[in-house]
């Protein structure tokens, strides 16, 4: 992933590369095709929004709720290149579009896109609008100017190969700053008219640098920084105790009087972890 202002700073722009981390969840989750299509694209935008935080304990997390057949899927990144992510119902398989690509918009539906910010404040910031499309890239392009009133376009793209891997995922966000003047906005568009897909872009071998050349062509640009992305989940034993701890007493209790071990699942990796009745006892002393 690369960082870049341009125009003299008018503009700010991100671009990322993301076919191994998404090849990663697809693995992990074992889902179809759209349903990659879906989160790679969700977790390529989020994953450069998390670059835009502070602090490398900062976590933002955007997640889509729809009404169609892939029910919702989220992403959660830091500011250090990592994210993870899921899909809700991640064997969907559906008819292309009227383009012949996967159609994200009908897997997604009508709903609501909701990014949340967890800054280490007491309360996390939660901004929300309703999905714009449900292709997703749109999508963060309708949330960064009804939200947080930034003009934006942002790109993404993931495109599969024949056998269900992924071979090219990836995109791109840039942002017009308040004091952007109209010849720099002009020349900006122009640039967005001619450039063609991501996944196009992507296909050519180009780096996230070359991929924002082409949408900055004829600005000045000024690198900021590069880090490598992946995919990273950072659940645990320990952690996954601490969510059955909150079940309260009353839960765990009947879940001991089962009698019967217990065996939960991460949602984002698939991990499983295993909990006996003596580990459960244990847990029941610290509920409420």
């Amino acid at each position: 992933m690369v960082r870049a202002t341009a125009a003299s700073d008018q503009i700010r722009a991100f671009a990322v590369t993301s076919r191994d981390l998404v090849e990663t969840a697809r693995k992990a989750h074992d889902i179809s095709p759209i349903a990659t299509a879906a989160l790679g694209r969700l977790m390529s935008g989020t994953i450069m929004m998390g670059s835009m935080m502070e602090h490398e304990k900062d976590l933002i997390t955007v997640k889509i709720e729809g009404d169609g057949p892939l029910g919702g899927v989220l992403a959660t990144a830091n500011n250090i290149g990592q994210v993870k992510g899921y899909v809700n119902n991640g064997d969907v398989v559906l008819p292309p579009n009227s383009a012949g690509h996967l159609n994200v918009g009908a897997g997604i539906g009508k709903g609501t896109f909701t990014v949340i910010r967890d800054m280490g404040l007491k309360d996390p910031y939660v901004g929300q609008v309703p999905l714009y499309t449900g292709e997703i890239a749109e999508d963060f392009t309708y949330y960064f100017a009804k939200s947080q009133q930034t003009p934006s376009s942002v790109g993404l793209g993931v495109l599969m190969n024949h056998d269900n891997t992924v071979r090219e995922a990836g995109g791109f966000i840039v942002q017009l700053m308040p004091f952007a003047d109209e010849a720099v906005i002009s020349h900006l568009e122009e640039n967005l008219k001619k450039f063609t897909t991501v996944t196009d872009v992507l296909k050519q071998g180009k780096t996230p640098e070359q991929m924002l050349e082409i949408v900055l062509d004829g600005f000045d640009i000024k690198w900021n920084g590069r880090m490598p992305v992946q995919w990273h989940c950072n659940c645990s034993k320990d952690r996954v105790s601490r969510g059955l701890v909150l079940l309260g007493r009353t839960e765990l209790d009947n879940i001991i009087k089962d009698g019967k071990p217990i065996e939960t699942k991460c949602h984002f990796c698939g991990k499983k972890y295993d909990f006996d009745i003596d580990e459960l006892k244990e847990l029941y002393k610290r509920a409420k």
